[in-house]
């Protein structure tokens, strides 16, 4: 196999693509973010990077808490749109129609129409050159009723999640297998 080698570069992909919500009920806003996940897990953490020039930056400084909201198909032209427009011009909570429902433990809006929204409290943050990441404690998960089996269990194929790779957005809806799969022995057959 024959390899071109680049520069270095931002290149681990597909990356999740989220709606960060921050501010309060009355004075919000929503920053698209695929550069985010999980740092750590007991206490449960993540992290977002954003550049300070931001207008979410200083909110998210100030308030030290967000909230991730994750996106699906229905919300792929939203969650574009916010990644594009600044909150300083325009309500995107209005301009995309989503809805403001308040969470449980930060006084930011959840997005209801999002189907997981985690809660998060600033615990650090990092200055890196480009951007600067918050690292924060996931507060509470809140999970969509729908997308919970019989079982009790957070259904994550029936969100029809979206991804974000070399500036496009794909959706991430099949299972081709679970942890340890790989190793797990086979079962006789009778």
């Amino acid at each position: 196999m024959s390899r071109e080698i680049w520069k270095s570069g931002t290149f681990i992909y597909p990356l999740p693509v989220v709606m960060v919500s921050c501010g309060n009920m009355e004075k919000s806003n929503i920053i698209t973010v695929a550069w985010t996940g999980i740092a750590n897990t007991n206490p449960a953490m993540c992290y977002i990077s954003v550049r300070p020039e931001r207008y979410s930056f200083n909110i998210i400084k100030e308030t030290g808490e967000f909230v991730i909201n994750l996106t699906n198909r229905n919300l792929v032209y939203a969650t574009d749109w916010c990644g594009v427009k600044t909150g300083a011009k325009v309500d995107k909570f209005k301009e995309m129609k989503l809805t403001k429902e308040k969470a449980k433990f930060v006084k930011c809006p959840i997005i209801k129409e999002s189907p997981v929204a985690l809660e998060c409290k600033v615990k650090e943050i990092k200055e890196l050159g480009s951007h600067c990441m918050f690292l924060a404690e996931i507060l509470s998960i809140d999970a969509d009723k729908k997308y919970i089996d019989e079982k009790g269990a957070f259904d994550i194929t029936k969100c029809d999640l979206i991804t974000y790779a070399n500036g496009k957005y794909f959706t991430l809806n099949k299972q081709v297998g679970k942890f340890g799969y790989s190793v797990a022995k086979k079962k006789k057959k009778n």
